[in-house]
């Protein structure tokens, strides 16, 4: 099994360990809830160290990664981020990624799923073939990624002497040193609370002890895989390998944003600039549940007379709003707003309603 930088610390802080994608990553520390709930009062540090980190560079590297990716990666100034996806011929999705400019002409970091890293390296590589001008470095083991989010963000930075990023917007990123340690930090996150990311070039255990030091008078504590989940699903965005996969388009799961059919030719193209047009045969939906009950990935959803209609692939309980929230898809002409579904929990049919996420918003700072 693989490590991040950071096992010796997650050990000592007691963390329940847990194989994810042959990673072993923390689940919890105190628990899920209780870390759910600090990230959305106080503030959480998570460990992404698994995630893959490749960085593409040279003369062709844009030219390359326009093919490669649905994004438009024209419009991105240097240090500045945006989500795209990596799809095949077909239109399928091999990964959902953040796309990073950097400060050096030509050159882009790419954040992947840990579970994809081998096959979207490989996928480069195969269709990087007869390019001299453009090249492809996996700097997954040399840097560290770790995620700070939670309202108390800023006083925790703050507190470190990096008042400066503050003046981040969402999505852009700087270069900054914590205890002699480059990182570049960036204003994204998976949670929905303002947060940043650090991408560590050096010492991640320095990094990380140093987030934790700075926000322990503001109530930081470690989170895990648990709490991220619960905070993601809240804020409906995707999970690779649940909601969107090889055999999901970004059309059917929603995020035609992500998807620029004007910036020229890329893989997948056809098929979805066919379905923008025409509209996709299954649609991406949220729901909350109407009765007590805990949807599950792999539930199916069904019509009032038991007709079945979709499937969910992310479901839980929200510990905010106390009812049963989840994801899934439907056939489009079932997709609308306010509709009324059922949902079937191990054989008992749950009423629900079709809602548009994000089932959790944050208060304004």
């Amino acid at each position: 099994m693989q490590h991040t930088p950071l096992i010796a610390q997650h050990r000592i802080a007691g963390a329940k360990l847990v194989d994810f994608a042959g990673w072993e990553m923390p689940i919890h520390y105190t628990g899920v809830v209780d870390e759910y709930q600090t990230v959305r009062s106080r503030a959480g540090l998570f460990d992404v160290s698994h995630m893959g980190r490749l960085v593409v560079s040279g003369t062709g590297a844009e030219s390359f990664l326009q093919r490669m990716t649905t994004n438009d990666l024209a419009v991105l100034k240097p240090m500045q981020a945006h989500y795209s996806m990596v799809c095949n011929e077909q239109g399928g999705i091999l990964d959902d990624i953040f796309v990073y400019r950097l400060e050096r002409p030509g050159e882009f970091l790419l954040c992947v799923n840990a579970s994809n890293r081998a096959a979207i390296l490989a996928w480069l590589f195969k269709h990087r073939q007869g390019l001299s001008d453009c090249h492809i470095q996996d700097r997954s083991t040399e840097m560290a990624q770790i995620a700070l989010q939670g309202p108390a963000t800023r006083s925790i930075v703050a507190a470190l002497g990096l008042s400066m990023l503050a003046q981040l917007k969402l999505r852009q990123s700087t270069m900054v040193r914590i205890s002699g340690m480059q990182c570049l930090v960036a204003r994204t996150g998976y949670t929905g609370e303002f947060g940043y990311e650090f991408y560590v070039y050096g010492d991640a255990p320095v990094v990380w002890d140093a987030l934790l030091g700075a926000g322990k008078a503001f109530g930081l504590k470690p989170a895990g895989l648990g709490a991220r989940d619960l905070l993601r699903l809240e804020m409906g965005y995707l999970l690779y390998g649940n909601d969107i996969d090889e055999r999901t388009t970004p059309i059917e799961a929603g995020v035609e944003w992500a998807v620029s059919v004007e910036k020229g030719e890329f893989l997948g193209k056809p098929v979805l600039a066919k379905q923008q047009k025409e509209g996709p045969p299954r649609r991406f939906i949220g729901f909350e549940l109407l009765e007590k009950g805990v949807p599950r990935h792999g539930f199916t959803m069904v019509t009032s007379s038991s007709e079945p209609i979709g499937e969910v692939t992310s479901g839980n309980l929200s510990p905010l709003l106390q009812k049963g929230i989840g994801l899934g898809y439907v056939r489009s002409q079932y997709a609308t707003l306010e509709t009324g579904i059922m949902i079937d929990i191990r054989g008992k049919l749950v009423p629900a309603r079709i809602v548009k996420p994000p089932f959790y918003k944050r208060p304004s700072p």
